[in-house]
């Protein structure tokens, strides 16, 4: 575990509790995130234990924004591997994403995108791809999120139909096992 990058997302964390200091308390109770403050966070390498605060601050119209402008760099490890906690937390993101009440709930679709993108399996022919985002034996949570997509499916299909963009509706209904 790098301990360095969990304290700097730790650090953020603060940093953003510090300027919205009520910001959690506005998903409390909320049923999509049912269950979120019973993972054991900290126990993934290079996840902060304060993604729950992140969580509910997603509600908070005033601090939504930057909840997930935070929570975006606690979930990624590098601009090429996101974290082992992904499909932990996806299924958080993807109750979210399906209620119309959240502020940044087209943020929240697209990550669930990118998500997508960052579960699909690694092409071991190509050396090139294998060295930049490793093998999917070395990346289980690969695996793991596209199991997650696919027990989400009936939401993910909502979801899909409101993306914008044909190939990113395509991308989340194939991760979903239904294209």
């Amino acid at each position: 575990m790098c301990r360095t990058n969990v304290a700097a997302k730790e650090a953020e964390i603060a940093r953003f509790l510090s300027r919205f200091p009520r910001a959690a308390d506005a998903g409390r109770g909320h049923p999509a995130l049912q269950g979120c403050e019973d993972v054991r966070w900290s126990g993934f390498p290079e996840c902060p234990a304060g993604i729950p605060v992140l969580l509910h601050s997603l509600l908070d119209r005033t601090a939504a924004s930057e909840a997930d402008r935070v929570l975006t760099n606690c979930l990624y490890n590098s601009i090429s591997e996101m974290n082992v906690a992904v499909p932990v937390v996806l299924p958080f993101l993807i109750r979210l994403a399906g209620d119309p009440q959240v502020p940044v709930r087209s943020e929240l679709l697209g990550h669930l995108v990118t998500f997508v993108e960052f579960s699909e399996p690694v092409d071991t022919e190509v050396e090139a791809m294998v060295l930049w985002f490793g093998s999917d034996s070395d990346h289980p949570e690969r695996a793991q999120c596209r199991a997650v997509f696919a027990e989400h499916a009936s939401a993910v299909a909502i979801l899909a139909e409101e993306l914008p963009s044909p190939d990113d509706r395509a991308k989340l209904l194939q991760a979903a096992g239904l294209g």
